[in-house]
């Protein structure tokens, strides 16, 4: 065992007053200290505190604003859909209309060509009777020519003039 420290020896240390001053320093500022730095522990444990809060409230407005946005995405996808469905049936509408109205103009031009040609048969027996008519007119006054002669001819003139009110009152009766 070391007696040095029961000695005298002891109190003539530099480490004993050390230890003195450092004991007697909290004895008499330790209150202090300890109330300065509880203060200070306490002003960090507040704005700790109000931190949390903070990053709290934060945390409900991003979940509200998360939850917000996938409505917003989830009623712009709806949107969009309704949209695409809207076009695909406008485009079968238009689709259908314009195979309606190439159907009616076809069917327009076919129609158009039928009365044309129809005309074109009409005036082609037209062009027939007025052709017959001219030929059968030539070949009886051919056969008149040939068969009548002055005389004949002037009696057939004479007889028609004879007739001739004979006719013309039966026509202003018909």
């Amino acid at each position: 065992m070391n007696f040095e420290l029961l000695s005298g020896a002891f109190w003539m240390r530099p480490v004993f007053y050390v230890a003195v001053a450092f004991v007697l320093f909290f004895v008499l500022f330790g209150k202090k200290l300890w109330a300065g730095l509880q203060t200070m522990l306490d002003a960090r444990i507040d704005a700790i505190r109000k931190e949390l809060a903070e990053a709290a409230s934060l945390r409900r407005e991003a979940e509200t604003m998360l939850k917000e946005a996938q409505a917003q995405r989830e009623a712009a996808l709806a949107s969009a859909k309704q949209m695409l469905d809207y076009a695909r049936d406008e485009a079968t509408r238009v689709a259908a209309r314009a195979n309606a109205e190439a159907e009616a103009s076809a069917s327009r031009r076919e129609r158009m060509a039928l009365d044309r040609i129809s005309a074109a048969e009409i005036a082609a027996l037209r062009d027939v009777r007025l052709a017959a008519v001219e030929v059968a007119s030539l070949a009886a006054e051919q056969v008149m020519r040939q068969s009548f002669g002055q005389e004949a001819d002037a009696v057939l003139v004479d007889h028609a003039i004879a007739g001739l009110p004979g006719a013309l009152s039966g026509a202003r009766y018909a």
